[in-house]
């Protein structure tokens, strides 16, 4: 068993690509970001988590309109560990629903073709 501040990279293809399954049982491959050098990026949507809790999910357009996202997204990075991004999905709303309570995806299971 893992040690909860560590995530299991699973794609030996794409080194920082870390698996997390949303409420839905959804599995979301996202992108490892430096929690150091941490820069929005507008096309991006953002998972910003303690260990394996998610504390933040959103966008920049999260950011500009809304100051409750605003003051939680603040909230979030004095205590975070990891920074994920994905390329923001067509239903950013029901995408971004889905990864408020998601966590570290179970190890991938190979399926027999």
């Amino acid at each position: 068993m893992m040690p909860s501040g560590e995530l299991q990279r699973v794609n030996p293809y794409r080194p920082g690509l870390v698996h997390w399954q949303g409420r839905s049982g959804r599995d979301y491959g996202l992108e490892a970001r430096s929690l150091e050098h941490f820069a929005m990026e507008e096309a991006e949507l953002y998972l910003i988590a303690k260990g394996r809790h998610v504390l933040w999910v959103g966008s920049t357009q999260d950011l500009v309109a809304d100051p409750m996202s605003r003051s939680r997204f603040r909230l979030a990075l004095d205590c975070a560990t990891h920074v994920f991004s994905l390329a923001t999905p067509e239903n950013r709303l029901a995408t971004i629903w889905d990864l408020e309570q998601a966590a570290p995806a179970p190890g991938l299971v190979a399926q027999a073709a």
